[in-house]
């Protein structure tokens, strides 16, 4: 149970670590084993993965959420921009492997059981696969970053996806060097982490007392 415990607190998302290898073959196919065995609505395992080996390809993509990492820049303000220039989005050059995660809404359409009443369950579906995914690479001591500055309709065509194929994540796989110990976001102030009884509520969503106000 332990060991369970300290595995999910050991997940990180990996930008600078890399080594520049790919997963073995072996690790690989136990990794995605792991991702597609993860549940989903109505059993419609509404996930597939493309793997991008390609250095071409992965310039490509690199070149592009360059682009869109600009773009984000130019949208903060001095203060929040100059913490961001500090901070590595993504391995995609480093990483060796790129997996693409997509979701498929319409398969086992039209009678998908349990997403009649909410159609993003099918999605929901697929994060759980990516975190099955995420959490059997750390077991391996496989990296993975979650790459998210890019325009969907830009992946989808470099990686070619048909019509109704959605890229839900490219996910940057690889041996690390080592896992950080403390997320890059924290440790570079962009954010902290909020405890957790400031996210639970009970009964109702309504504002949480924590401990130290309670004793105030």
């Amino acid at each position: 149970m332990n060991e369970f415990y300290e595995l999910l607190n050991r997940r990180r998302d990996v930008r600078a670590e890399f080594t520049g290898a790919p997963p073995g073959p072996e690790a690989l196919d136990r990794m995605l084993g792991a991702a597609h065995s993860a549940p989903s609505v109505g059993l419609t395992q509404p996930w597939d993965f493309v793997l991008v080996e390609s250095v071409g390809t992965r310039r490509k993509f690199a070149d592009h959420v360059r682009a869109e990492r600009a773009v984000f820049a130019d949208s903060l303000p001095e203060d929040r921009a100059a913490t961001f220039d500090r901070i590595k989005i993504e391995g995609i050059m480093e990483s060796g492997l790129g997996i693409v995660v997509t979701y498929d809404a319409g398969r086992g359409s039209p009678d998908v059981l349990g997403r009649h009443a909410i159609a993003d369950a099918g999605l929901y579906s697929v994060c759980l696969a990516i975190q099955n995914l995420w959490l059997a690479a750390t077991v391996e001591g496989i990296g993975v970053g979650w790459v998210s500055f890019y325009r969907e309709p830009f992946l989808a065509d470099l990686v070619g996806l048909p019509d109704g194929i959605r890229p839900v994540a490219w996910l940057c796989v690889g041996e690390v060097s080592e896992l950080a110990t403390v997320p890059d976001l924290e440790r570079h102030g962009w954010r902290s982490r909020r405890p957790l009884e400031a996210a639970v509520h009970r009964e109702t969503f309504r504002p949480c007392v924590t401990r130290s106000d309670a004793t105030r």
